[in-house]
């Protein structure tokens, strides 16, 4: 049987659903709906109509009662028991879902933490970026990735000294059509709802923004290419140097590079960026991998003058250099892998390095890459500018100078400091930052 939080909503005609989670009580709490109809005109989001209206006469809500009868009804209440369980593992705070039965697309929003957002004089109380599903993923992955990715936000926001909770928008749909308005006015909808500031991740177009805000339907969505900050790769690549940097200077009293091998995996906004950075800083060897040959091939044509070598995908962790940067896929870190790594540092951009569901989890994970003398810690903690980029266009309007002053900032002291922390506990960098940001969130 097909299992979906989506199939008790299309066959009722409902649109909307909330599941709570209160980790202190233990308590659930369930919310269902029909809010809309198959009619609504969402081209209209913010221009005839606005959040909190009234959308269709023929209204139904439904209690926690009422929803568990509902699931059962069409077989997915084990399915959802399994869902809440993820939810209690993390101690997340829930997820808000929105179905667009007409385009079939499927608006999840997964949310860890409201904490720190809610009293930031902002529209938006948390910051997570918005990324596309295809239908042909289990839907299980697809949450399971949302919520690893919303928990490592809440920490990410910390790290990043933003005034946000921390969520993850994810939507299973057809590729965005940016010309169609009933989909743009029914994303920038389904976000503003949920209070988040976002930008475009994986599968969405950077120019989605730009769209949302030149067409009035969102000021929620950043990171545009119309944004005077620039693209969030960038900032992203240079925090997670800087932030390499320190920890190489930690451990050898110099901040540098130079003549240091390094192997980078992906090719994309930020590992395209992070590689030049190696360059620049005078790596004596730059091992290169990606999905794309013709990236591969382009990076290394780009860079003439430079020791450059490519591998397979499936080859480049396991490279025997100084230095490490995943900048891809995450969950690449798991038992096996770390037990055949052959590197000193570990620093990269990629979210959920580690093979992980839990924080406990990633914690142990990570006492088995110090166990093998290398130097890493968790990626939320350094890989936290693109967020500052948005928040710096979001709440400051702000320029990709101030952005460069705040990564310069904020990324190298919070590197030294989980450094210093941790060898003064006697534990992992990983361990120490997740001790520091605990207290804010769950107490």
């Amino acid at each position: 049987m097909e299992k979906s939080l989506f199939i008790p909503l299309r066959e009722e005609g409902l649109t909307t659903m909330f599941i709570r989670y209160d980790f202190k009580t233990d308590m659930v709490r369930l919310y269902a709906a029909k809010e809309w109809e198959n009619d609504f005109e969402f081209s209209k989001y913010n221009h005839s109509w606005w959040i909190g209206g009234i959308f269709t006469e023929d209204a139904r809500y439904l209690n926690t009662r009422e929803v568990w009868a509902l699931f059962e009804k069409y077989g997915q209440r084990e399915y959802l028991e399994e869902v809440i369980d993820l939810l209690r593992a993390g101690k997340h705070f829930g997820i808000d879902i929105y179905y667009y039965e007409k385009y079939d697309i499927r608006f999840m929003m997964n949310e860890h933490s409201r904490k720190l957002g809610l009293l930031n004089k902002s529209h938006a109380i948390m910051a997570g970026g918005i990324r596309r599903h295809s239908y042909d993923e289990p839907e299980m992955d697809v949450i399971i990735d949302g919520l690893n990715l919303g928990r490592g936000m809440s920490f990410k926001n910390i790290a990043g000294h933003l005034p946000f909770g921390g969520c993850k928008a994810t939507v299973t749909m057809d590729p965005l059509d940016m010309d169609n308005m009933e989909i743009m006015g029914f994303l920038a909808f389904a976000l503003d709802s949920c209070r988040d500031m976002t930008g475009p991740d994986m599968n969405f177009p950077v120019e989605m923004s730009d769209v949302m805000i030149e067409q009035g339907y969102s000021m929620q969505y950043t990171g545009g290419t119309k944004a005077k900050t620039g693209a969030t790769g960038t900032p992203t690549a240079y925090g997670v140097y800087l932030s390499l940097l320190e920890a190489i200077n930690f451990n050898e009293g110099v901040k540098s590079v130079a003549d240091k091998t390094a192997a980078l995996m992906g090719l994309g906004a930020v590992g395209w960026y992070m590689g030049e950075l190696l360059l620049e800083g005078g790596v004596s060897k730059l091992i290169i991998a990606d999905l794309n040959p013709a990236s591969v091939q382009k990076f290394i044509d780009e860079h003439p003058g430079h020791l450059i070598e490519s591998c397979p995908v499936s080859e480049v962790l396991f490279q025997k250099v100084d230095i490490l940067s995943p900048c891809a896929i995450g969950g690449i870190f798991d038992d096996e892998s770390i037990a055949n790594l052959q590197c000193k540092y570990i620093y990269g951009s990629s979210n959920n390095g580690l093979k992980a569901s839990s924080q406990e989890e990633e914690i142990r994970l990570a006492q088995l890459i110090a166990d093998r003398g290398i130097t890493y810690t968790v990626e939320w903690w350094h890989n936290t500018a693109g967020v500052i980029c948005g928040a710096e266009e979001y709440l400051f309007d702000g320029t990709a100078e101030s952005l460069r002053e705040k990564v310069e900032s904020i990324m190298p002291s919070n590197a030294m400091m989980a450094l210093k922390g941790a060898k003064e506990l006697g534990i992992t960098p990983t361990e120490w930052v997740y001790r520091y940001c605990e207290d804010l969130l769950y107490k």
